[in-house]
């Protein structure tokens, strides 16, 4: 079977992981490569600089074909910034004759309808914040929450009958000149590209694996070097993505601001500040300029977590990932802190960091090296594998479904 690479753009780092599709829903991972990006490469989690970009991802492609002894084939790729749209829509309707079936024509009607009426929200909402009313947008990810028919819970609707639907619908767009340069950089790169991911939504498919029925509920806090990416998940089903543009990188700039010192020598600081390399003098001051970003970051957490559109509370379970959620001092001021007070939590959120290595349906090897920073990597595998499962041979309703669900 064809292997998948995951090429996950990010603003300090591309990371690429090669992987082969196994029994039972796994993926087998076959290599792992990673490249430091230049400064000026990406700009709010978005490709800045074409050329320069392509040249970082021919370095971790490099590190990943050698590990995996072979080339990458199907590509999938991440795309983040404050600009990707990802929300949920609930469709209601009720059907005029409820005795016949629920075909596979019908659900690709209502698919597209709420589509076109999404990628139109979406268009407005980039038009208003980027100046540019002629802005385009094209559909990245789209996926149904949930459904029940007549108040009964369903996974799949084809082939039931009933008069009353209600569906929740994910759907998420991005600026097309943000897709347009992903594209242009796989083509240099010679990749087959098999579709385009949004990073927070493909961090929620690793975290449910191949189980449809999952009912894993979370909010997964992806923290990058240039954004923060917040995806709520609810029994299995993804509520919606949030975007802002505070990440790794702002910290290590408020340590430079703050010390009078070059990037290169914050970006240590800030590594070393967990690590007990650091004596106490500017130990002290490393944790005065982290808590001062720190206090503007949560205030953008908060209002990311204010806008998601949710009837009940949000789930306690909070999982962070990415190369920034390593920070000790973040964890614990997400852990003890009354950030929280003003969501609509039940209770004190209960903070972990995300190990891949009891992400659902991977296959590890010790050899590879995979930790929190590389579960967008991993989720756009899963991404992969979705496309895949929608393909025209399998007849399944599963994959009928996956298909429809395709942009």
């Amino acid at each position: 079977m064809s292997t998948i690479l995951a090429l996950d753009i990010g603003t300090e780092f591309v990371k690429a992981v090669l992987a082969r599709p196994a029994k039972k829903g796994n993926l087998e991972i076959l290599g792992v490569g990673k490249a430091k990006q230049a400064e000026g490469n990406m700009h709010a989690g978005a490709v800045a600089d074409i050329p320069a970009v392509v040249v970082t991802c021919e370095e971790a492609l490099v590190k990943v074909e050698k590990q995996a002894g072979e080339r990458a084939g199907l590509t999938v790729v991440g795309i983040a910034g404050e600009l990707i749209k990802g929300n949920t829509t609930t469709v209601r309707y009720s059907r005029k004759n409820p005795n016949k079936p629920i075909t596979e024509a019908e659900m690709n009607d209502i698919i597209k309808k709420v589509q076109q009426k999404s990628g139109e929200v979406a268009r407005k909402t980039v038009a208003l914040e980027t100046g540019n009313k002629n802005v385009e947008v094209r559909l990245i990810n789209s996926a149904i929450v949930s459904l029940t028919i007549d108040g009964y819970k369903i996974s799949n609707p084809i082939g039931f009958k009933g008069s009353d639907v209600v569906i929740q619908f994910y759907t998420a767009f991005a600026p097309l000149i943000h897709v347009a340069a992903i594209e242009k950089v796989c083509a240099e790169l010679n990749l087959d590209l098999l579709t385009v991911a949004v990073e927070p939504f493909a961090v929620c498919r690793a975290c449910l694996g191949d189980d449809l029925e999952s009912s894993f509920s979370s909010v997964v806090m992806d923290i990058g070097g240039g954004t923060t990416d917040i995806a709520v998940v609810e029994d299995g089903g993804v509520e919606g993505t949030k975007m802002f543009s505070i990440g790794g990188r702002s910290f290590t700039h408020q340590i430079a601001e703050s010390l009078g010192v070059d990037t290169a020598t914050a970006e240590r600081y800030k590594l070393d500040y967990d690590s007990g390399k650091l004596d106490d003098r500017i130990k002290a001051k490393v944790e005065t300029a982290l808590s001062r970003n720190l206090s503007v970051w949560l205030t953008g957490v908060e209002v990311a977590l204010e806008d998601f559109d949710i009837s009940g509370s949000l789930p306690r379970n909070v999982l962070l990932c990415g190369g920034g959620a390593g920070l000790s001092l973040l964890q614990e001021t997400l852990a003890v802190s009354d950030w929280y007070q003003s969501l609509p939590f039940s209770r004190r959120p209960v903070i972990h960091l995300l190990d891949v290595n009891e992400l659902p349906n991977l296959i590890i090897g010790e050899e590879d090296h995979l930790d929190h920073s590389f579960a967008t990597a991993l989720g756009l595998l899963r991404v992969g594998t979705d496309t895949l499962a929608g393909a025209p041979e399998e007849n399944k309703l599963k994959a009928k479904l996956a298909k429809l669900l395709q942009n």
